[in-house]
């Protein structure tokens, strides 16, 4: 399995377009959303400035992109090309191969948040006590375990060419509507209550509670553990599943 793990990592990073997508692009648009912000103007309803939410939310933008992007596309394009077809043939059992795909694409979204928070700090001044960079740092990561399963799952859901269509109707709507993008307290009061109830706006908001130096909501811990509950064993039944038709 660890041959694997470094097969997977030397993959993506050998992906140009994938590194820009899920290690620069957040910080990029960081510095479009906060760079021209008052670092001292608060977002209503949040008691953050601009630039310390925006934080959190493009390092989990940058996290969402690499899991879910990286191995939704890759899985559907392995099963179409017979990789995973070979891979059955080895000694790795099945749950090997996910967690080498969980663990290559956590790896490579590491960066992406940990850029995010050096521009911050450096551009707009965001300043935080030490243990709080690294339980932002932690929270984030761990976190984006959540979305990693679901990228395995639409990989396994969906065709090489309709997987595509599919994440990124995926991506782009957990991100606006989870407040990644934008904070939610912007939203209609009827969208807020859709929001809320969103994993990425619950992963937003643990990071968010870090920063208030506060304990995270029950609510949104209960939507994580729940959706990594739904995504990891839907991709587990997909998995077996997809086995049976091979």
């Amino acid at each position: 399995m660890n041959s694997l793990i470094k097969l997977e990592l030397t993959r993506a990073l050998r992906n140009r377009k994938f590194l820009f997508f899920s290690v620069i692009y957040p910080s990029v648009l960081f510095l479009i959303i906060a760079g021209n912000a008052d670092s001292t103007a608060q977002v209503p309803g949040t008691g953050l400035t601009l630039p310390t939410y925006m934080m959190v939310s493009m390092a989990s933008f940058g996290a969402l992109t690499a899991v879910l992007m990286g191995n939704s596309e890759r899985i559907a394009k392995e099963r179409e090309g017979g990789w995973v077809r070979q891979l059955r043939l080895t000694t790795l059992p099945g749950r090997g191969y996910v967690l080498a795909k969980t663990a290559s694409a956590a790896v490579v979204s590491l960066p992406s948040l940990v850029i995010v928070f050096v521009i911050a700090a450096a551009v707009k001044d965001v300043r935080l006590d030490a243990w709080q960079w690294l339980a932002l740092t932690g929270a984030i990561w761990a976190g984006s375990l959540v979305f990693a399963a679901l990228g395995v799952a639409i990989g396994y859901l969906a065709s090489g060419d309709a997987v595509r269509p599919i994440t990124m109707i995926t991506y782009f709507g957990l991100s606006l509507l989870g407040g990644l993008w934008m904070p939610t307290t912007t939203f209609p009061a009827w969208l807020q209550d859709i929001a809320k109830w969103l994993p990425t706006h619950a992963y937003a908001a643990l990071g968010q509670a870090i920063e208030q130096s506060r304990a995270p909501h029950v609510q949104d811990v209960a939507v994580l553990v729940v959706s990594f509950a739904l995504f990891a064993g839907g991709a587990a039944w997909l998995y077996r599943k997809d086995t049976l038709k091979a």
